[in-house]
């Protein structure tokens, strides 16, 4: 991704989420192993280095970590959120007293190797994908307090985002369908109820429930668990309703956009792209993406 597009994040942003982490790692005594065994004259030049392939994300998490235990600490990003590294590169440099470093660095780290792990994994699926017009894209099943940190990492490594919470955007699940008394019902609902700016999305699980949702005029259809053949009909169906021609329709914004989701895994996304949909939904890139093994080394001076 070139660094222009890439998303960024300010330290004031994640400043408090940073602080928290400390404080809970800190307790209620601080860091009583570096205290007993380190003198305050030490200092230490130390290097994260990462030691799998992949895509660095939350380099500004790091260094907000060692800033708000010592704002002395100095720290130098080798590389830039969003780059591809290789095994054993440096990612940064960071120097200071040994008691501030050692004291930042787990959740330095710990920042440094999720947000990494989820912008690799993500990688991966926008890689299997990237022959086809279909982006993948996150969802609300985010790890509690770590969304907005999550969603960066994600957008980072090549993925879209869905909507942020609940306040962002109307997403009509199949509980809504139920009691409101039917696609169509729940759709008018959302519509009168919506400022002009906020997107109405909903969930159907059939084609027929399709069908009565392209009638409703929703912005999003999520198509949902159904197979890569229900998923190609799907397409067509919405190419029909809105008369448009195949070569057309590739590049039409006036028709209603698919989603699909369900299951989504790096082993089926690519038969799920290339049915033709606009987006595949997955938990998977930030609730089952490994860490990435990030290190520090470091040379007490």
């Amino acid at each position: 991704m070139p660094q222009s597009f890439r998303p960024q994040l300010s330290p004031l942003m994640v400043e408090d989420l940073v602080r928290n982490a400390l404080l809970e790692d800190l307790g209620r005594a601080g860091d009583i192993t570096t205290y007993a065994t380190i003198g305050p004259e030490k200092t230490a030049r130390m290097t994260i280095n990462g030691r799998d392939p992949g895509v660095v994300a939350g380099l500004v998490l790091a260094e907000t970590a060692f800033r708000l235990i010592d704002p002395a600490v100095r720290f130098e990003a080798l590389v830039t959120d969003g780059d591809r590294v290789a095994p054993g590169q440096p990612l940064a440099r960071v120097e200071g007293t040994a008691r501030s470093v050692l004291s930042a660095e787990r959740v330095a780290l710990n920042f440094l190797m999720h947000l990494s792990g989820v912008a690799s994994y993500t990688a991966r699926f926008a890689d299997a994908i990237a022959h086809t017009k279909a982006r993948v894209t996150c969802t609300r099943k985010t790890l509690p307090g770590l969304r907005a940190v999550e969603k960066y990492a994600v957008r980072l490594g090549g993925g879209s985002n869905h909507r942020y919470g609940l306040d962002d955007a109307i997403l009509i699940k199949d509980n809504h369908i139920a009691v409101s008394g039917g696609v169509g019902p729940a759709i008018a609902a959302a519509r009168a109820y919506a400022g002009h700016l906020v997107k109405v999305e909903v969930e159907v699980d059939s084609l027929e429930q399709m069908r009565q949702a392209l009638e409703a005029g929703p912005d999003v259809i999520l198509l949902d668990n159904m197979t890569p053949e229900r998923l190609a009909e799907a397409v067509e169906i919405n190419r029909i309703h809105h008369g448009q021609t195949p070569a057309v329709y590739a590049f039409a914004q006036a028709r209603v956009i698919l989603e699909a989701s369900g299951n989504v895994t790096l082993e089926t996304i690519r038969a799920i792209a290339e049915t033709g949909v606009d987006y595949v939904s997955t938990s998977k890139i930030t609730m089952a993406a490994p860490t990435m093994d990030i290190g520090l080394d470091s040379s007490l001076v």
